[in-house]
């Protein structure tokens, strides 16, 4: 009975095809939009941590406190205050901190022959590499004595060899920093852009003793330090450390209780959760975007539906006079719903998936397919029809035969 049922439910379809495939086009581009809408999202949401996960998860910066200037208030950074001392301190006295770098920065030109670039340097110490991932591409790391001795040494990133050297051999080279002729002794591995849109592979990293003497300004605080960044082995540690540093620090600059800090703790984690979270909201609101289309084509399945059943009254009093149960109307017109509903739902997947694809050809968007997204549009699809489709299917079964058979259609 299952076959003849969907036999005479396609027969029906087809008699009247061309207002089935119109019905059907609000599922098809409900289904299709929602395919799109996830995928873009999921691809925005991977893009984006993929970016935050340069940043290291488990790890912390202080950076130096504000200062005034005329009654202004700048912002933080804008005055040192703090020291390589207060770096060592914490790997001293906090044991759950397994890695600490002191760095400077500032910005440069930087020259080779005739070619020159403006970019940024860091002056750095040995766990910068492991606190930040940084690898060596080519040539060697900075070894332990051009930081004692304060070495005219650089690692150059992959953006700076490219603009100053072309397809030229790089490493043992001389560039000048500022004024300052350097050696280059490695190429950092290429990380691309950052989680913030900054090119991460436009920088210079020198050894700190040497930004100091070479680089930096001459008012700067004796062992003076822009930032110091930590890292802890494990997550779970990083509230308790964040609280532990902050306790030892306001002890080594002897701020008294009530006085502000001079100084700023970042906790990197949990700008990385607070972005996940971010576009994982934005990916659900985009499905939630696309599904409401998915509604209007239900709610149109179910219009047309019930304009059926009223067309064919005397039909369905004919199938019940010769032994049709209501069971066996409501399963006729039950089919008829989810034939539209799955059908524009397979035409809508193809759609989906083949205009996703086209975005990512195209490069326009950011586009994760997911065959679980792709799976759940096909169930949604079969459940749009199931449930717009029972009203007018118990409709049409709980029809009076003899009024049904008096109906002049």
């Amino acid at each position: 009975m299952w076959l003849d049922t969907f036999r005479t439910a396609v027969s029906s379809l087809r008699g009247n095809w061309l207002r089935s495939a119109l019905t059907s086009l609000g599922v098809i581009i409900g289904i299709a939009a929602v395919i799109v809408m996830v995928s873009v999202g999921q691809g925005t949401q991977n893009e984006i941590e993929k970016m935050v996960s340069g940043l290291g998860a488990n790890r912390l910066d202080i950076s130096s406190g504000s200062s005034r200037s005329g009654g202004v208030r700048l912002g933080s950074g804008s005055r040192m205050t703090l020291t390589q001392s207060d770096a060592e301190a914490i790997r001293q006295q906090i044991p759950e901190v397994a890695y600490v770098t002191s760095s400077l920065r500032g910005g440069t030109q930087v020259v080779y022959a005739e070619n020159n670039w403006s970019t940024s340097w860091q002056g750095i110490e040995p766990d910068y590499f492991a606190i930040n991932e940084w690898q060596v591409a080519s040539g060697s790391s900075l070894q332990d004595s051009d930081y004692k001795s304060g070495g005219k040494v650089v690692l150059i990133g992959e953006t700076i060899r490219r603009e100053l050297f072309g397809e030229s051999e790089a490493i043992g080279e001389s560039i000048r920093i500022g004024k300052t002729p350097f050696q280059v002794v490695g190429v950092l591995e290429s990380k691309g852009q950052g989680g913030f849109g900054q090119d991460q592979d436009d920088v210079l990293l020198v050894p700190l003793e040497t930004a100091r003497r070479r680089l930096a300004s001459n008012n700067t605080l004796p062992g003076g330090v822009q930032q110091i960044t930590l890292g802890v082995a494990r997550a779970e540690d990083l509230p308790y450390v964040q609280e532990q540093v902050e306790v030892l620090m306001r002890q080594l600059h002897k701020i008294q209780p009530g006085a502000e800090d001079d100084f700023s703790v970042r906790n990197i984690a949990e700008i990385i959760a607070t972005r996940t979270e971010t576009t994982r909201i934005m990916s659900l609101l985009l499905g939630a975007v696309a599904s409401i289309s998915l509604i209007v084509g239900g709610i149109g399945i179910m219009n047309i539906m019930l304009v059926s059943v009223t067309e064919r009254i005397r039909e369905i009093g004919l199938r019940m006079a010769v032994g049709a149960g209501p069971k066996e109307i409501q399963r006729q017109f039950l089919t008829e719903a989810m034939l539209i509903s799955v059908g524009g739902g397979l035409i809508g997947i193809f759609i989906g998936v083949g205009f996703s694809l086209l975005v990512e050809k195209m490069g326009a968007l950011p586009v994760a397919l997911n065959w679980k997204v792709i799976t759940l549009a096909a169930v949604c699809s079969m459940a749009t029809g199931l449930f717009f489709g029972i009203y007018p299917a118990r409709k049409a079964s709980q029809l009076d035969p003899i009024e049904a058979l008096r109906h002049q259609g």
